[in-house]
């Protein structure tokens, strides 16, 4: 069973401030990066209305099935060193690389282009995101994780904040190829991170690990979805994601029919996508600051799993009592709590397995499983929709899946060894 530090110090240490900051710094980047050009690509899902969301997503998992097995080749044949910053420079281009064609969209046509920018946003996301989070649980170890992750996940939150102010402001000033080179930018300040902390790590290898910076994981290049079939912990984790991700992708497909009929223009439903990341960053910060690290260092991840869900359940009734215009209140809370609350949680247990799961298999639920999920559920959201479920019943959805989310990752937690050996 899983325990908390005995020790419960919720302090950093001195040599590991420097890593703190710098990551702190990288994730800034990472996530104003993407909060740069998420609101371009949500209002993409809004022009048209939650009926296209199955093919946008079936689109995105197609894409992720296709990248998958690349990324299981590049780590299993280079070092960390080597592949960490390969793909935010992958992502740096392929996000330049779109410039000229927004310069030319009338030629192109807009729907085409918005549905090549909605994968490449769902893309970028996954990706970005999912290395961050698998180069972090490579850094540090458990009790460094309950300590630091909380921390760190804080620089991601104001680097979002900054993204959403970004776009809210300049998106009539530079328009979206101006706003690409920001985001573009943004990750080649975190490549520049990703070097310091490889460096800093050689000098504090994690106690009992063998030198990281030097390690080839190798192993098949489909690695991450043979162990998640294999695996009692994967398959768990899998199922988390899958849950968290019909939250989501209901509560986002709702949004949008909400944006479609409220905002007529690009213009209004960029500014309004943008807000509400804006006030679901601002409300993350305060569950940062006031309960996930102190939840974390004093009794453990399962907690804030569990309040993950309670919180999850306790805003999606109000759909139920006040109607579609609580479906912001809902957004705002339930991405807050999710990226503040539940998001370091996970990613901390991922400290406690071996290097392959971290990558690969962690990368293949991120990415697949999650995108595999956002087909299902979409695809259900509409059937059910087209039998005559109403907004009530949708609620009653979420809520069964945020309940479900929390109980099951108390119990993974509970079934973790406290010191599974790290290789």
């Amino acid at each position: 069973m899983f325990q908390p530090d005995s020790n419960r110090r919720a302090s950093i240490q001195r040599h590991e401030w420097p890593a703190v900051i710098v990551a702190f710094v990288y994730f800034f980047c990472v996530l104003a990066a993407y909060y740069v050009i998420r609101p371009v690509r949500d209002q993409l899902s809004a022009a048209v209305g939650s009926s296209e969301l199955p093919f946008f997503y079936g689109v995105v998992f197609v894409v992720m099935l296709a990248l998958t097995p690349l990324y299981g080749a590049l780590v299993a044949r280079y070092h960390r060193r080597h592949f960490v910053p390969v793909v935010y420079a992958f992502c740096a281009l392929i996000t330049l690389a779109f410039v000229p064609l927004f310069q030319i969209q009338d030629a192109i046509g807009a729907r085409t282009l918005g549905v090549l920018f909605f994968v490449w946003g769902s893309v970028f996301n996954l990706f970005v995101v999912a290395v961050f989070w698998s180069f972090m649980a490579d850094l540090f170890d458990a009790s460094q994780s309950h300590r630091l992750f909380p921390v760190i996940a804080l620089g991601g939150t104001l680097g979002a904040i900054l993204g959403a102010a970004l776009t809210n402001r300049f998106v009539h000033l530079v328009g979206v190829p101006g706003l690409l080179v920001i985001s573009a930018a943004l990750l080649a300040l975190s490549i520049v991170c990703v070097f310091w902390l490889l460096r800093w790590s050689h000098r504090h290898p994690v106690v009992g690990d063998i030198d990281r910076n030097q390690r080839v994981i190798g192993g098949s290049i489909i690695a991450g979805a043979i162990r998640t079939v294999r695996s009692p912990f994967l398959r768990q984790m899998a199922a988390l994601m899958v849950l968290g991700d019909c939250f989501g992708t209901v509560i986002n497909a709702l949004l949008a029919d909400y944006s479609h009929v409220t905002y007529p223009t690009t213009e209004a439903r960029v500014e309004f996508a943008s807000s509400i990341d804006f006030g679901s960053n601002l409300l993350q910060i305060l569950l940062q600051v006031t309960l996930a690290r102190e939840l974390m260092i004093r009794f453990g991840p399962q907690y804030s799993i569990a309040l993950d869900g309670l919180l999850k359940v306790l805003i999606v009734i109000g759909l139920i009592v006040v109607g579609a215009p609580w479906i912001a209140a809902v957004a705002v809370v339930s991405r807050a709590s999710a990226y503040g609350v539940l998001k370091p949680a996970v990613d901390s247990l991922y400290t406690r397995v071996d290097a392959e799961i971290r990558y690969k298999g962690k990368d293949f639920i991120d990415t697949a499983v999650w995108r595999f999920g956002d087909v299902v559920v979409t695809n259900g959201f509409n059937a059910l929709r087209a039998l005559g479920v109403a907004l009530p019943g949708f609620a009653l959805v979420c809520a069964l899946a945020g309940a479900t989310s929390g109980w099951l990752g108390w119990r993974v937690v509970r079934g973790l060894e406290p010191h599974a050996p790290r290789t």
